[in-house]
């Protein structure tokens, strides 16, 4: 099943959506505007621009449209002003900022392996050296049996301090080996914009081969071990729309276009490899097509075809395909069919539909078949024999909790890997038997220092949101906390695009659960965590119960005294970050901070214009507002169109200079109106990373640094300064 993963809760990653730079809309600066504000210890007031666009009758006005446009200079200093007013307010946090990054940096295992994988005759993993920012990219040829043997020589294919050196941002996206181990593909990003670059190296010489191919999004290998099928973004609007052929040493040939513009497409080999699958995407449909893997030349041809609100995806399995359908099943069913003949009439049902329990993911293996499902927000993994045609099923003990499969690419393999974490057990990479069931620990995260779980506990907590829906939160703390109110609390979500709030654990996160604060995540409507209900009752035309179940998560953990209005802070990103900007409007009241990361909070301007990148296949989560009725809805909650004079809880505001998802020019222009009509003398503080873009900085001590500046500042808020 295909998910457009965006901004995850409490983990800032990477995501592939929201606005990008205005070009139509741009206004052309006068030389003579008035400037900011110089002095760092003022805040930089943003000039005003005269701006005004008639929408639906209405005459909206933008006074700060200018800084849209990135190239002017002049908006280079305003945010390099912001950095330094930051700066500046924030001086006296600074150690402990200092502090929190050495604590969580004393945590990490510097020095660290992840778990090998095997795809062919060798097994796969990455490594960090201390000291070091980036991981090594490694394989070690298999022993007998296919067996992992530490013993043999190491393969270093890309290590990527190396490669990052004199770059102030670096990314590699993905790594994608030839089916004879012998060419490797790897896409990078140097600007946080996430436009990747496609190269190929030859692992028997270790060169690099002259073939780069600029703004690819997805990658798979055909079986003649020379012909590479990639996907490529538009330069413009982002949308990944082309499909190209290529052999190393010869030019790219074009096999498909996608021309609806609600539509994205990706390659990926099937588990088998025996087919390369083009997945057309859009929020409410999908298709796929197929080309035998051997045969690359060959056309891609239609599985089911393309039915309006018809979402499916297929995996292949001796001569059958295995179809995860929401045909007559809001929540997916499985289904199989015939590979020659897979139209409805032939479907064999697998998996049945079931209203309160939600059919995610699908895997098939030679002798196995595993389905990952979610109900009441917790995952669980069942496992289907093919041989004694049994069931089994694996979940966990925890309260609440995060259960995920992993990447298992053998097609032979008799084990399925899986992580699992919860708000009080590190990351822990199993596993699965898929024969009897019994669950192996390859690794578990290791908190340097000792970590005692015993001394935090989670729970989950059910509210009922005002129109009746009941609405999940996982909440931890440590042990001994008061619920008189006292407590300070971090609540978090996201609440769009189907994406779910996981139950996670965080190494950074114990700084805060030590200093006796507790943290809740709230499982809100917009995200699938009860299913595809959920995420419908979340968007379009009822967008606003995702900032409501938010409120009323609030009012129910003040009311019983979880914590207070003057103890409560709040944190989200992008389509979280909107979330945060519409409930600071709503409720300013109730919170005492607000953190709001790389938001989505210009919402008209970036949805009225169609020449934007990704704005058009947005239509279909949050409305098209060339519509009177979808313009009116979205108008109503726009954070910045419904700014107004009185007083805000305290903000920290984050983006990146890069950002191709929200651009950054919406924090920036969301932060300057607040400024003019904001009432109180609580912080509104921008901090924008000149160097980075979406998911913030690169290197993993320098997102710690950005994650330690952020809680403390949030710590400043409650008042703790050690």
């Amino acid at each position: 099943m295909i998910l457009t993963q965006k901004y995850l809760p409490g983990v800032f990653v990477p995501s592939p959506k929201i606005p990008a730079i205005l070009t139509a809309l741009m206004i052309a600066m006068s030389s003579t505007l008035p400037a900011f504000a110089a002095d760092s210890a003022a805040p930089p007031i943003a000039a005003k621009a005269a701006w005004q666009e008639t929408r639906h009758g209405e005459v909206v006005t933008d006074d700060y449209r200018w800084l849209q446009k990135k190239e002017d200079p002049k908006v280079i200093a305003h945010l390099e002003a912001e950095n330094a007013y930051t700066e500046a307010m924030t001086r006296d946090i600074a150690p402990l900022a200092d502090k929190l990054f050495a604590e969580i940096k004393g945590r990490m295992q510097e020095v660290d392996l992840s778990v090998p994988a095997r795809t062919g005759k060798y097994y796969y993993y990455t490594r960090f050296e201390a000291g070091k920012q980036y991981p090594i990219n490694c394989r070690r040829l298999a022993g007998a049996n296919l067996a992992y043997d530490d013993k043999a020589p190491e393969e270093i294919l890309l290590n990527q301090n190396e490669m990052a050196e004199g770059q102030k941002f670096f990314a590699v996206a993905g790594t994608f080996v030839s089916p004879d181990d012998a060419l490797l593909v790897y896409l990078t990003d140097t600007t946080g914009y996430r436009q990747f670059e496609l190269h190929v190296k030859d692992l028997k010489t270790g060169k690099l081969l002259p073939d780069s191919v600029p703004r690819v999004t997805s990658v798979a290998w055909a079986l003649d071990n020379k012909t590479i099928f990639f996907v490529q973004e538009d330069a413009t609007t982002k949308r990944s729309d082309r499909v190209f052929r290529m052999t190393p040493g010869s030019a790219p040939v074009e096999v498909y276009h996608e021309p609806v513009e609600q539509f994205s497409v990706q390659v990926e080999a099937s588990r088998d490899g025996k087919f390369i699958l083009l997945d057309m995407v859009a929020t409410d449909t999908t298709e796929t097509r197929m080309l035998a893997a051997d045969k690359p030349l060959g056309p891609f041809r239609p599985v089911l075809g393309r039915e309006k609100g018809h979402r499916y995806s297929v995996e292949h399995r001796k001569g059958e395909l295995f179809i995860t359908t929401n045909k007559e099943a809001k929540n997916f069913r499985l289904v199989r069919a015939p590979l020659a003949t897979p139209g409805p009439k032939f479907w064999k049902e697998l998996v049945k539909h079931d209203k309160a329990v939600m059919v995610r993911e699908v895997d098939a293996f030679r002798d196995f078949l595993v389905v990952m499902e979610k109900s009441n927000a917790l995952n669980r993994a069942r496992i289907y024999n093919f041989k004694n045609k049994s069931w089994k099923t694996v979940q966990f003990d925890d309260p609440v909790y995060m259960a995920t499969r992993m990447r298992t690419p053998a097609y032979d393999a008799t084990s399925y890997r899986m992580a699992y974490q919860s708000p009080v057990t590190p990351a822990t990479v199993l596993d699965v038997d898929m024969a009897s069931g019994a669950r192996k620990v390859l690794k578990r995260v290791e908190v340097v220092g000792g970590y005692d779980a015993s001394r935090f506990e989670s729970k989950g907590l059910w509210v009922t949101a005002r129109d009746g829906a009941r609405v999940p939160l996982s909440a931890v703390y440590k042990k001994g906390v008061k619920f008189d109110g006292s407590a300070p609390m971090l609540l978090t979500s996201y609440g769009s695009y189907g994406i779910a709030t996981e139950a996670n654990f965080s190494i950074g996160r114990l700084s805060l659960l030590e200093r006796g604060v507790i943290v809740v995540q709230a499982h809100i409507r917009g995200g699938t965590d009860m299913g595809e209900a959920w995420h419908d009752d979340g968007m379009l035309m009822k967008k606003k119960n995702t900032f409501y179940d938010f409120i009323d998560a609030a009012d129910f953990l003040v009311k019983e005294k979880w914590t207070s209005p003057s103890r409560l802070v709040i944190q989200g990103g992008s389509a979280g970050g909107l979330l945060m900007g519409a409930v600071a409007n709503m409720r300013p009241e109730l919170f005492r901070g607000v953190h709001a990361a790389v938001p989505f909070v210009d919402v008209m301007n970036t949805m009225m214009d169609a020449t934007l990148p990704l704005t058009t296949g947005e239509y279909l989560e949050w409305g098209n507002p060339t519509e009177k009725a979808a313009y009116d809805y979205m108008r109503s909650y726009s954070p910045y169109d419904n700014i107004e004079r009185k007083a805000y809880p305290a903000m920290l505001v984050t983006t990146g200079l890069n950002d191709s998802q929200v651009m950054y020019w919406e924090p920036a222009k969301y932060v300057a109106k607040l400024r003019a009509h904001k009432t109180d003398n609580n912080d509104l503080l921008l901090k924008t990373n000149m160097g980075a873009g979406h998911g913030g900085a690169s290197g993993r001590y320098n997102a710690v640094k950005e994650s330690a500046f952020n809680m403390a500042w949030m710590l400043s808020q409650w008042g703790i300064k050690e």
